[in-house]
């Protein structure tokens, strides 16, 4: 093994161009310029598909049109502002800033309406109709398009800050994969720290199927002249094991090299109880907080259920034999397979999907968490890529066993192992899709990653469920 300080040479800090605070602005108003533009576009391209399929011509002139669209881009900025939409951080998945621009969309449309009727400007209903589809569909690929090049550049070091992790536990992994996801924080997660580690494990991968990124795990105590070698600015505690001394030592070390420290708590629920989650001075604070039955949401989100769930069940009709001659022809077996799953408060249901893997597969067992799992068949493997194997359980829907969005149900071997904590997934209705689907976060099992139903607990809304269901359309698309 190489000695500490070989170790701690391959993190030299490099002198790389520091834009600093001129970087952060130029960042926030390239975000603004490019949101105004997939704006415009949006509304362009609706006009046109309107008049398309009216067969008609334009009936504005092209700097009529432009300034109307230019200033609804202006108007929807700024309500995107006011609800915090350029702010540096991302939320959980990035999935709230879906949820913010669906909600945006509706409110600039109903102050466009607005002043339409005041000034007596006629409006085309079905002009309208086709922007809300297509302006947050564009504005989403937008933000992800945009979010590859935030990546590219973060990857030069532009306007990126340095850290240290510390501790090697599931939680100082998962933040390891969140903040790799989330370049828009510009935090760059460089090596683990772990006093006295194994040689077993020098490195760390993130936690997808990809496994594209990796960071040292270094064996030292965290030092003030440790994090200067590194060129650290970002200390981060993810091991909440630590004693009093311990923590104080770490705080001052960290303070005499001019990094800041952040703290990730370990647990992020309590029996019995809501969380909510509070950010102060880079601190995660987590409270107790009452839950509401929120009655309208969940009639909403009932209707929202059944009308898709019916949509959903004509296409599988449509296609099932197409489905059915494909999982026949690849293997022996059954088409639908059906799986005895543990729904809200506890209560067991059938579940139903298109059969996946081979017939002598154990039926009730681990599920793959890699797709070259040699128990998925070839056909298997091209559907729950695309999410396409989950097209049965609309019939869950429609009987109210299931919802479109919630906790995926688990197999009750796994409910009878769960901690009190994780026993909180049960109070929600399990769905087809949800947090952990979109995350591509799959190293752990769906219990595992307690944050994403913490979160989805705490925020659902009508607009965060079509958010996820735009976000897991999108992940099938690109076979993520």
């Amino acid at each position: 093994m190489a000695s500490p300080a070989r170790t701690t040479t391959q993190f030299a800090q490099v002198a790389f161009p520091d834009w600093g605070s001129y970087f952060v602005r130029c960042l926030a108003s390239g975000e603004r310029l490019f949101d105004a533009a997939a704006v415009v576009l949006a509304i362009y391209a609706a006009d046109a598909l309107n008049l398309a399929l009216r067969g008609q011509r334009p009936g504005q002139s092209l700097p009529d049109r432009f300034f109307c669209a230019a200033g609804f881009s202006l108007l929807f900025i700024f309500l995107l502002e006011r609800h915090g939409g350029y702010r540096p951080c991302l939320s959980l998945l990035r999935i709230r800033e879906t949820e913010r621009v669906l909600r945006v969309t509706i409110q600039a449309f109903l102050v466009a309406l607005v002043a339409a009727s005041l000034f007596r400007i006629p409006v085309s209903r079905s002009r309208v109709g086709i922007a809300l589809v297509l302006l947050p569909l564009i504005l989403t690929l937008e933000k992800w398009e945009l979010q590859k090049l935030l990546r590219a550049l973060r990857g030069k070091r532009y306007g990126t800050r340095r850290a240290v992790i510390l501790g090697t536990g599931s939680t100082a992994r998962r933040l390891y994969t969140s903040l790799i996801n989330s370049p828009k924080c510009g935090i760059e997660p460089v090596a683990f720290l772990e006093e006295g580690a194994s040689t077993a494990s020098t490195e760390i991968y993130e936690c997808s199927y990809r496994r594209e990124h990796s960071a040292k795990v270094l064996p030292e105590p965290l030092t003030s002249g440790l994090l200067r070698q590194l060129g650290i600015s970002v200390v981060i505690v993810a091991d909440m094991a630590l004693d009093r001394d311990a923590l104080s030592l770490i705080k001052s070390e960290t303070a005499k090299s001019g990094a800041e420290i952040h703290f990730a708590p370990e647990e992020f629920f309590d029996p019995g109880q809501q969380m909510d989650y509070d950010e102060l001075d880079g601190i995660m604070l987590v409270r107790p907080c009452e839950d509401d039955p929120r009655i309208l949401y969940e009639l909403g989100k009932r209707v929202l259920d059944v009308v898709l769930a019916m949509i959903g069940l004509v296409f599988l009709l449509a296609f099932f034999p197409i489905f059915a001659i494909l999982v026949k022809g690849c293997s022996s077996g059954p088409v639908l397979f059906r799986h005895q799953r543990v729904g809200k408060g506890g209560r067991p249901f059938t579940m139903y999907k298109f059969r996946t893997m081979y017939e002598d597969a154990a039926a009730y067992g681990y599920s793959p968490t890699e797709g070259a799992d040699t128990r998925i068949t070839p056909v298997g493997r091209f559907l729950r890529r695309m999410s396409l194997d989950e097209l049965p359980q609309f019939i869950n829907v429609l009987l109210g066993q299931m919802s479109i969005v919630g906790p995926r149900p688990e197999m009750p071997f796994i409910v009878e192992q769960y901690t009190p904590g994780q026993r909180q997934r049960l109070a929600l209705k399990p769905g087809m899709t949800g947090m952990w689907q979109i995350s591509g976060d799959r190293a752990y099992s769906i219990h595992q990653n307690p944050e994403c139903d913490a979160y989805y607990a705490r925020h659902r809304s009508i607009f965060l469920d079509i958010a996820i269901m735009l976000h897991t359309f999108l992940v099938a698309a690109r076979g993520v």
